[in-house]
């Protein structure tokens, strides 16, 4: 790499932090506390405790790095059916409406089932490429909002059995993640658009409340249906809660959730699935986090990691700029490279969260070729820096650098560089209060000790230590690197200002 910063990369990150700081006021995602008199009443709220630690939530705390999967019938057309472009996201093609839409678009897509016979899907494939890509847990979607089961659901006849593959692609994607010892979430939208029972609007009359108790029955029936078919699964992950028919239905959807944590405790359930009786979701109307981590974070990033009040969370994150299953056209697309993703990822971790990576495979099977190429690239990457991933956190006590991003894992510091200074000197500022202080330092491309030495500046009533690491001169790179920093305890770190009278 020449000795300039990667700039483009940090840029992609700083477009998505800074656009959610603009909102900041508006969706209340830097969460101010609530003053005791301020507080209301909850009845319908939080049923675990927002800092669950067992050893489920352990192991989603460190997990890293993911892989979300949007497959469907919508693989099928992807963004496009005969001609005619569809400009909304390709998994939102069913909604597909005005003149721009194909004549009976709603019934061409609902029989497109008909045709489903992805030849070339090979779930064993599909997790030995997550595998070699780093990846620690799937998210798969089992249903999305246009109602089609990929597993045989008794609840419906819109499934995976009436298609001419026929078989449980639900169970081989379970089973195939599993073997490799990648852990399995399944997602699930309690959206429908095709089951007739369903409606956005909150019911109202006799009949349609009717209706819809129908449908949440029918809901819950398929959700336990999935938990009791495949048992190695960890988590629940939700879509399409948003409508007012669900937001008004709280009381039935805290029974519900309840019911699933009786029967599977150690079920990771996310703050999409529900709200409390003010409508509020994701986090109650006293501001308390609705499930098990944070899930506000889809193609966004926190600015900062208060921002988190210690909460687990994730970003789901898409490689084109907002299509979630498959499309077929990439070109006038920005499209992520593996150095921005290899960022949002470090950042993700620096503030003690996992990074998500959406695949949307085609109607045969196949990986749009773009993501195979991200796929190995970013498993190169992580066979050699893996270290400042997994179970590796916010490396408190050391402030943000203007290099890239810290991690921290035990005694050891990580810090992942994207932009390489001029001159081959990475300072490292250590505040007095930090009890510790550099003591070696390694680079993770070769294993090569770095030179490291105090380095006193002499700034006037500064009373912070600073330390650098010299990296060759010879180093060449394409990619970000990781300076592996260990730690050793300092008695006292603080050093004494000069205040020079002049």
């Amino acid at each position: 790499m020449k000795r300039v910063s990667l700039k483009i990369h940090l840029l992609v990150i700083a477009a998505l932090c800074c656009s959610i700081g603009t909102l900041s006021a508006q969706k209340n995602y830097a969460r101010a506390k609530i003053k005791p008199e301020k507080l209301v009443e909850i009845n319908y709220g939080p049923i675990v405790d927002p800092h669950r630690n067992d050893d489920a939530m352990k192991a989603f705390r460190g997990y890293g790095l993911g892989q979300f999967i949007h497959w469907g019938i919508y693989a099928i057309p992807g963004n496009e059916w005969e001609g005619h472009l569809y400009r909304g996201a390709s998994e939102w093609i069913r909604s597909w409406g005005g003149s721009s839409a194909p004549k009976n678009w709603a019934y061409i897509y609902d029989n497109l089932y008909k045709q489903f016979d992805p030849k070339d899907f090979d779930a064993r494939k599909w997790a030995k490429q997550a595998k070699e890509m780093g990846v620690k847990y799937l998210i798969f979607t089992t249903k999305h909002h246009d109602g089609f089961a990929l597993w045989p659901s008794k609840f419906s006849s819109y499934n995976i059995s009436g298609t001419p593959y026929k078989k449980d692609i639900v169970k081989e994607v379970v089973d195939a993640y599993t073997a490799e010892g990648i852990d399995v979430f399944l997602y699930f939208s309690v959206m429908e658009w095709s089951n007739p029972n369903y409606m956005g609007k909150k019911p109202v009359t006799e009949e349609e409340k009717a209706k819809f108790n129908k449908f949440l029955e029918y809901t819950k029936n398929q959700i336990f249906e999935l938990l009791g078919n495949y048992s190695q699964v960890k988590g629940l992950w939700f879509d399409g809660t948003w409508d007012a028919s669900w937001v008004s239905s709280y009381k039935y959807t805290y029974q519900l959730e309840k019911d699933i944590r009786a029967k599977y405790p150690r079920i990771i359930i996310g703050s999409r699935f529900r709200n409390d009786e003010y409508g509020k979701r994701h986090f109650d109307s006293n501001e308390k986090l609705m499930g098990d981590y944070e899930q506000v974070w889809e193609r966004k990033l926190p600015k900062e990691v208060d921002w988190l009040d210690g909460n687990a969370w994730e970003a789901v994150m898409t490689i084109t700029p907002g299509d979630w299953g498959y499309t077929k056209n990439w070109e006038n697309k920005y499209i992520k490279t593996t150095n921005d993703i290899i960022g949002l990822m470090m950042k993700s971790v620096s503030m003690n969260g996992n990074f998500v990576l959406n695949f949307g495979p085609d109607g045969t099977g196949k990986m749009h070729p773009g993501e195979d190429k991200i796929a190995r690239e970013l498993g190169e990457w992580m066979a050699v820096n893996r270290e400042a991933v997994y179970g590796a956190q916010n490396a408190k006590g050391f402030p943000d650098t203007p290099y890239g991003y810290f991690t921290r894992k035990d005694n050891n510091l990580y810090l992942t560089i994207f932009n390489r200074p001029i001159d081959n000197i990475v300072r490292i500022t250590v505040p007095s209060e930090t009890k510790e202080i550099p003591k070696t330092a390694t680079l993770m491309l070769n294993g090569k000790m770095l030179m490291l030495k105090h380095a006193d500046i002499g700034f006037d009533v500064d009373t912070n230590s600073y330390y650098d690491i010299i990296l060759p001169d010879d180093l060449q790179s394409n990619r970000p690197f990781v300076v592996k920093i260990n730690l050793m305890g300092a008695a006292d770190n603080k050093k004494k200002g000069v205040d020079a009278h002049m």
